[in-house]
């Protein structure tokens, strides 16, 4: 019976397998710094098979380099023995809902999920720290070479913080702050879908650089717009030069497979539709019907046009016109020609029904406040959600609704990540609009229980981490939707799964069996820490396994074990000690397509063996696996 490998892919090892079967001979071997052979990538053959010319050395190059940059790298690729453990206490509607929210850090957290979502997501929306000089920033720890990658994971720095203060006194200013951009960057595009979009606030210190780094992790190709925000519309003149009433929005998509991206349509922009002529089609507005291009560019494009009111026959004097003669024809037996009300209009212009116009706008990069709101609104909702101002700056959910309106579809089940959460504005934004439209999008939120200044107003209020305040103002969004409008078809899913994530489950000893003496070696027969629970150790394997974390979970009772089943069959779970044979059969009985047992959970050596053999007589579909 195999076991589960219970930490996340080597990123780095795949990425060389990949190159393996297209370039074998660029595979080889070298020894590490213990002496211990290693697999590698001859990166001079490398270049030699993708290129005829070698760019290395002294060569000038376009690229955006930092110091820290391929740190940054490693940290992305190396795996994690971290896991994620469930809090029930802390979740709204824990075994029925579609929603996650993941304390802890969100590098950690992005390795975590890698399996699972892999390509699912369909927006990402971040707000990562502006690196103005007073922001905190995430302390990824470089120097820990990826072997000891077990040991890594478990840590923080030596106070155990995560953020450190990145003023700009520091020389590594932009540099630190790209490096934790980038790495983070790179596992996020993994999980966004072939058909998804990424959007990024920032302000005018790190725009460029970010845009740099997009073009290198998404693709200059995948640009899709840099949004200019109006988040306020009053200057301050406590400025000493230029006053920002605006914050940017980078937007990318994953692929080309993204070609049309479109918007809702909103009353404002339905409301220049009208119906001047009672014509049966419904309102309608007109658009020119003259070419911008001239007589002599389009001369296939020009011809005369009767004016059924005067009988003239109309010409451009200069211009062609934009539809050919075969279309112009149409449009007149159609009616779709419109003269003006007194029929005596120079030229005429195309009628554009409202019915017809199904497909959404086309959105524009400047987004003003009146349809997007503003810094202020965002704090208003906190207010009017806390009773008092216990997050600074958040977005304004009609910002994040307009985004979900571009990116996500009602029906389609879409997922939505936020892994700089906050204050979740970003659940709150979704909450609102799936009670709008009878959508049924899902969210990942992840944040940082980052500590509250006891004397703030969220101190005061009892909330003392940044993850609280997310925490609970999704529980009082929820109720707030609740009792607003909703549309019939929604769901009313205004629940969410908390996880954290925290150290693995299983001891030391199981990553790094070479350390084992007499003296630990009784110790090292159980291999799973004391303190954890049967739930700690299912959503391990359904995150080793790649599942679904939000799917439904029932705990029932097997012979007088404790067994889970996730999905109804999908995955079943018994790691209760003294497992007898008839746990097996009946286990088997019920045909899961997955099975996890406690590797030393069975009453004896016989059963253990014999595990295999009655699910191959039984269900012989099922994977059967061992932690």
């Amino acid at each position: 019976m195999d076991k589960l490998k219970m930490h996340t892919s080597d990123i780095t090892r795949e990425n060389i397998e990949k190159i393996r079967s297209l370039f074998p001979s660029c595979i080889t071997e070298f020894r590490d710094s213990n002496g211990e052979p290693r697999v590698s990538v001859d990166f001079d053959l490398l270049r030699q098979e993708l290129c005829g010319q070698i760019v290395e050395g002294p060569v000038e190059r376009y690229r955006l380099d930092w110091p820290g940059k391929r740190e940054a790298l490693v940290a992305a690729n190396t795996p994690t023995a971290n896991t994620l453990r469930p809090c029930i206490s802390d979740s709204v509607e824990f075994n029925s809902t579609q929603n996650l929210f993941i304390e802890g850090d969100n590098l950690e957290t992005l390795k975590l999920i890698q399996e699972t979502y892999l390509g699912k997501v369909k927006m990402i929306y971040i707000d990562p720290p502006y690196n103005t000089g007073n922001d905190f920033i995430y302390n990824d720890d470089f120097s820990v070479s990826s072997e000891r990658f077990d040991v890594q994971s478990s840590i923080k720095d030596s106070d155990g913080k995560k953020l450190v203060a990145n003023n700009e006194s520091n020389g590594r200013f932009h540099s630190d702050w790209l490096s934790m951009i980038f790495s983070r960057l790179r596992l996020a595009r993994n999980l966004l879908s072939d058909m998804g979009i990424i959007f990024i606030s920032i302000d005018d210190g790190e725009v460029a650089n970010l845009r740099k780094v997009c073009d290198e992790v998404f693709g200059e190709n995948n640009f899709v717009a840099q949004i200019a925000w109006e988040k306020r519309y009053t200057r301050s003149n406590n400025a000493k030069r230029f006053y920002s009433l605006k914050d940017t929005i980078i937007v990318y998509r994953k692929s080309e497979k993204l070609e049309v991206i479109k918007e809702p349509r909103t009353e404002k922009s339905d409301s220049n539709y009208r119906n001047l002529d009672d014509d049966p089609r419904g309102p309608w507005m007109t658009s020119s019907y003259v070419n911008p291009a001239t007589k002599e560019a389009r001369p296939n494009l020009v011809y005369g046009i009767k004016n059924p009111f005067t009988d003239q026959m109309v010409t451009h004097p200069t211009h062609a016109w934009k539809y050919s003669k075969s279309e112009n024809e149409i449009h007149i037996a159609e009616g779709r020609l419109w003269w003006g009300k007194d029929g005596r209009a120079e030229f005429p212009r195309l009628k554009l029904f409202l019915t017809e116009q199904t497909d959404g706008l086309v959105p524009v990069d400047v987004w003003d406040y009146k349809s997007s709101g503003t810094t202020d609104e965002g704090g208003q909702e906190i207010k009017r959600l806390f009773g008092s101002a216990v997050f600074d700056t958040p977005k304004p959910t009609k910002l994040i609704r307009r985004m979900l309106g571009i990116a996500t579809s009602s029906n389609a089940g879409d997922l939505v990540l936020d892994f700089f959460s906050g204050s979740s504005s970003t659940a709150d934004a979704v909450l609102q609009m799936n009670a709008q439209d009878g959508g049924n999008r899902r969210f990942i939120m992840v944040q940082l229980p980052e500590a509250t200044d006891p004397k703030s107003p969220a101190g005061k209020a009892g909330l003392s981490t940044i993850a609280e305040i997310g925490k609970e103002r999704i529980r009082r969004a929820g109720q707030t939707v609740l009792k607003g409008e909703r549309h019939p078809n929604w769901k009313r899913d205004v629940g969410f799964r908390v996880l954290k994530v925290d150290s693995s489950n299983m001891e030391d000893v199981f990553y790094r069996p070479d350390d084992v003496d007499q003296k630990n070696l009784l110790e090292a027969v159980d291999h799973i820490k004391h303190d954890r629970e049967a739930e700690d150790l299912l959503f391990q394997v359904l995150v080793d396994w790649g599942v679904d974390l939000t799917l439904p979970i029932r705990r029932d009772t097997v012979h007088g074990k404790s067994v889970f089943f996730v999905d109804q069959n999908a995955l079943v779970a018994c790691f209760d000690r003294g497992v007898s044979e008839e746990v097996v059969k009946e286990l088997a009985k019920t045909e899961p397509l997955r099975v996890v047992f406690r590797d030393n959970g069975f009453d004896s050596d016989a059963v253990r063996i014999n595990v295999e053999q009655i699910f191959r007589q039984l269900s012989p579909a099922t994977e059967v696996k061992s932690i």
